[in-house]
């Protein structure tokens, strides 16, 4: 609710006024600033370690040895023990806090993530009320932290809106995760949500302050430039109680409809508060209106042009044992896939309006019996290719119960449906450089390691890759659960030099027999029970060859033990760390 209006101005107020305007425009530049440049650091960053990856993989090509990558240098070590890999306190990172089976308090953000957000939060804090007149009248400084706070809202919504997108440029720019980005964006949506509420509250507590309470609420109804304000600011208070962790958590896909509409009615409503009174804050709005329209174009597009056409998409969906399904799209045009990336996926007969992201588990092509093979110009045999995308989904709640309940219920438990995918997305985190690969997976996140296992083999074969030695360790409540991967696992372990590179380790955590524990071969074992994973990643460690990359996909709990043992084992050799997680 910037401005509001008032009595005819001192010429010695009219430029306190235009001073308090230039240093809100000059606060609201030192944010951008700030963003810039710690950008710039993450870009600084991410460049020095894709030119480390490449050199060491073109250095390891034909050196089976690579001890020169397995040593590790001291510093490095403690800022990945102590800053890059480290949980706020203890171990506990991913893990859900649970207040009740029914009630999830969301996870805790790393380190480092939360010395930025406590560094950004803080300097908001201090540009709300640096310089505010406070000993002044209460009517000067209440308009001063209005106009402030409210500049700030809207000057922190373009980085608010950019960081929901799914196709946000600095994803690939600063290789940081979509799954950080969605924390960075929860967080700095509270943070709007403050300075919103405290600028409409200046302006309230002023009006109330001159007159009453009930004046205020009468003039907010009564003139639409507050009132326009006044509802964007409740639909951002009604953002920020529906994704509370508890909501999100429980109601997690009313919760996505109702977020997008909300912040429809935030933009709606902070854009005619603003453009009524033809506030500069205008200009701000105009990149989150872009950004947001842009995504969702190029969401369309993407979608429409990868499953329309050429019969269209479609799925075969096949009920496992586990309470899972196996689900095979068939795409209409071709596309290309890369280890650990994911793809939405929209199903109209399940859930019309929703799409949920999957880690695509196995890719394939091969050629359409049915083109017609006339013409075999490039374009003719490109649309001769059909492209075969596979996932595993485990049936939870909502959708994905839904799906498996209605294929379960099908002759064979088979069905097929329409379906479309978009994507793919992700995939930031490569393990073609190092020397050793450790994949850990904790039930369907085996869909995120299949695929750096199949192409970890093939480079290996073929000479592309750095790896040497690839191990693999699943963890699965029953026997039964090998049945998810088994056809793509099978093509694996026939693929030539499988042997001298792969070591599997499967463990059954909960076993109805110890006759259903028995190891195929020497590389390919299973044990009862969960696995000690400092235990296996010290043993892998005396043989290391190279810098050892360690990737996790699975349950919270999981991916906290498999850090809390890299991080203690950093000093001992080079070891690098990435978990794949999704944290909605």
């Amino acid at each position: 609710m910037a401005g509001g209006g008032g009595a005819t101005q001192t010429p010695e107020q009219q430029q306190a006024a235009i001073d308090a305007a230039l240093e809100n425009k000059s606060l609201s530049n030192y944010l951008y600033y700030i963003c810039a440049c710690v950008s710039a650091a993450v870009i600084i960053w991410r460049v020095w370690t894709v030119i480390v990856n490449y050199v060491r993989t073109v250095a390891c090509l034909n050196n089976d040895n690579q001890r020169y990558f397995a040593e590790t240098d001291s510093k490095v070590a403690w800022l990945k023990r102590n800053v890059l890999y480290a949980p706020i306190f203890g171990k506990r990172h991913n893990r859900e806090i649970q207040m009740s089976r029914a009630i999830n308090v969301g996870t805790l953000p790393s380190r480092l993530q939360l010395l930025f957000l406590a560094g950004y939060l803080g300097t908001n804090i201090a540009f709300c009320v640096i310089n505010i007149p406070f000993a002044s009248s209460f009517a000067a400084a209440a308009g001063q932290l209005r106009n402030r706070t409210g500049t700030l809202a809207v000057v922190n919504m373009i980085p608010l809106f950019l960081m929901a997108g799914r196709n946000n440029p600095l994803i690939q720019l600063l290789g940081i995760s979509f799954d950080t980005f969605n924390l960075l964006h929860r967080w700095f949506g509270r943070i709007v949500i403050l300075e919103a509420v405290a600028h409409t509250l200046a302006w309230w507590s002023n009006k109330a302050n001159s007159s009453s309470w009930e004046s205020g609420w009468q003039s907010i109804v009564a003139v639409p430039f507050l009132l326009f304000g006044f509802i964007a600011t409740c639909a951002f208070v009604g953002l920020g109680i529906q994704a509370s962790s508890p909501i999100r958590h429980a109601f997690y896909e009313t919760f996505k409809l109702l977020h997008i509409l909300l912040a429809i009615a935030a933009v709606i409503g902070t854009w005619y508060h603003l453009q009524m009174k033809a506030l500069p804050q205008l200009k701000y709005l105009w990149p989150v209106v872009i950004f947001w329209a842009g995504d969702r174009a190029w969401r369309a597009v993407r979608v429409f042009y990868g499953n329309v056409g050429h019969g269209g998409s479609k799925a075969l969906v096949e009920a496992l044992p586990g309470n899972a399904c196996r689900v095979t799209v068939t795409m209409a045009r071709p596309w290309t896939f890369g280890p650990g990336q994911h793809a939405y996926m929209y199903l109209p007969a399940i859930s019309w309006w929703q799409s949920h992201p999957f880690s695509v588990a196995w890719s394939e092509e091969a050629e359409d019996p049915q083109a017609e093979k006339v013409s075999l110009n490039r374009q003719d045999i490109l649309s001769m290719r059909k492209t075969s995308m596979s996932f595993i989904i485990r049936a939870r709640t909502g959708m994905t119960d839904k799906l498996y309940r209605k294929a379960a219920a099908c002759p064979d438990g088979r069905m097929i449906t329409s379906c479309m995918l978009e994507g793919p997305y992700g995939g930031l985190h490569g393990m073609r450089s190092y020397g050793t690969v450790m994949l850990f997976a904790g039930g369907v996140g085996i869909t995120h390691q299949v695929p750096h296992v199949r192409d970890l083999v093939a480079g290996y074969a073929n000479g592309t890759v750095a790896a040497r030695k690839v191990v693999l360790v699943w963890i699965i409540q029953s026997p039964e659960h090998l049945e998810w991967i088994r056809p793509w696992m099978t093509e694996i372990l026939a693929m030539e030099k499988r042997r001298d590179i792969l070591r599997i380790m499967l463990f059954v955590s909960r076993p109805r027999s110890t006759k259903e524990i028995h190891s195929p071969s020497a590389t390919v074992q299973m044990f009862p029970g969960r696995p000690n994973i400092e235990t296996i990643i010290k043993s892998e460690q005396e043989s290391q060859v190279g810098t050892m990359g360690i990737s996790v996909c699975g349950p919270g709990a999981l991916s906290d033990e498999v850090r809390r043992a890299v991080r203690d084992r950093q000093h001992d050799s080079a070891i690098d760390f990435n978990e794949e997680a999704f944290s909605w």
